[in-house]
């Protein structure tokens, strides 16, 4: 072979020697990259009205989700893997809700946690089931979603199983008879079902209700609360959020100081003694967390609450507490091949800050529903 052929095989050949070490070294290095990122986070998402007159209601449950996301974290995770908590609002509209669970599912999220109003769950639900992504929801009580092999969890009763004990309350305790329902036909799924519930079970114990009253944003609180007195009740129970009920309480006080006044579960935050100021005062609350509770679970979550967001959790933030738990100890639980849905359904009871959580086949569960009055500007339980 001649000479120049000779040395050009020689040089190709230690050049791609070196190109060969080159790659080796550069694979050596993108290894060790690889291996010193973070792993991929877990991503749930959050669901609910974090602006308008429902924030009180979607804020206190962001925080309740942050808090046990941060929590979990400080524990290591899941498996390992820090969780990414992805929250969207709803505006407790129904089309913004829908494009919202796009935007989580695009995310890759593992399920959400939410929405925190039963309208927006019966909105949302069809997109879940289809994608096969579980929805637990913090608060949302609606009979239109008992009993159904779907994707919807809760961690509160259906109003069917909660109702009766306001409408024995009120009619043996405080001796009502006739009862002026009003109620926020902006959501409806919970509102009428609710009224519902309560209408039954106050009739079956001998009151009526001599009137039922549905409002929107287009009605003048002021014209509501003369069309809630027309019929000349002795009660009157409101099913609305914090804000709306605060007012009418004022304009229904304006006009009759000695009605009784007594509200759903809905309105039970801070907000409604905030804003209802005096004329909030007598009014019978009902509400899902117990306020006296001792369970050492609990007072260190409302340490822990208050100590993070510098305000009282309420049940929002209590119940949304509860729904992330349950979901992050399903993901943790969940075994190779199985679904979330069947991972929960799976775990048996989950650790609720005041109470265990077992959910039967259809993803239903019982809680406790508490009797509160408000006196002195606070929330006080009933014997």
């Amino acid at each position: 072979m001649p000479l120049p052929t000779i040395l050009s095989a020689g040089l190709i050949g230690r050049a791609r020697r070196i190109w060969l070490l080159a790659v080796a070294a550069m694979a050596t290095v993108l290894l060790g990259i690889v291996a010193c990122a973070p792993p991929e986070p877990v991503r749930i998402g959050f669901l609910g009205g974090l602006s308008g007159r429902v924030a009180d209601l979607g804020i206190g449950g962001r925080n309740g989700a942050i808090l046990a996301v941060e929590m979990r974290n400080q524990q290591g995770g899941i498996h390992g893997r820090p969780i990414e908590l992805i929250a969207e609002d709803d505006q407790q509209d129904a089309e913004v809700a829908r494009q919202a669970v796009t935007r989580l599912l695009a995310r890759k999220v593992e399920l959400i946690v939410g929405p925190m109003t039963s309208a927006m769950a019966v909105a949302v639900l069809p997109q879940l089931n289809a994608a096969g992504i579980v929805l637990i929801s913090p608060t949302a009580t609606t009979n239109a979603l008992t009993g159904l092999d779907d994707q919807f969890f809760r961690v509160v009763a259906p109003t069917a199983t909660h109702v009766f004990r306001s409408a024995e309350y009120h009619f043996r305790r405080q001796g009502l008879r006739r009862v002026v329902l009003v109620y926020d036909l902006r959501n409806k799924a919970y509102s009428e079902s609710w009224a519902g519930d309560f209408r039954k079970a106050f009739e079956a114990l001998g009151g009526r209700i001599v009137g039922e009253v549905g409002f929107d944003a287009s009605n003048a609180l002021a014209d509501l609360a003369l069309a809630v007195l027309a019929s000349e009740p002795d009660g009157v129970l409101i099913i609305a959020n914090s804000v709306d009920t605060a007012l009418l309480l004022q304009q229904i006080r304006r006009r009759d100081a000695g009605v009784r006044l007594a509200t759903a579960e809905w309105a039970a935050t801070e907000q409604l003694i905030e804003l209802g100021g005096r004329a909030a005062e007598g009014v019978i609350v009902a509400q899902y967390v117990d306020r006296e509770s001792r369970a050492p679970a609990y007072l260190a979550f409302s340490r822990a609450y208050r100590e993070r967001f510098a305000h009282d959790p309420g049940f929002p933030g209590l119940t949304a507490f509860d729904a992330t738990n349950v979901a992050l100890d399903a993901l943790t639980s969940r075994s190779a091949g199985q679904s979330v849905k069947q991972a929960i359904l799976a775990h048996g009871d989950f650790a609720g800050a005041q109470l265990p959580i077992r959910f039967d086949a259809h993803g239903d569960t019982q809680r406790d529903t508490f009797l509160l009055v408000i006196s002195d500007g606070q929330f006080k339980s009933l014997p």
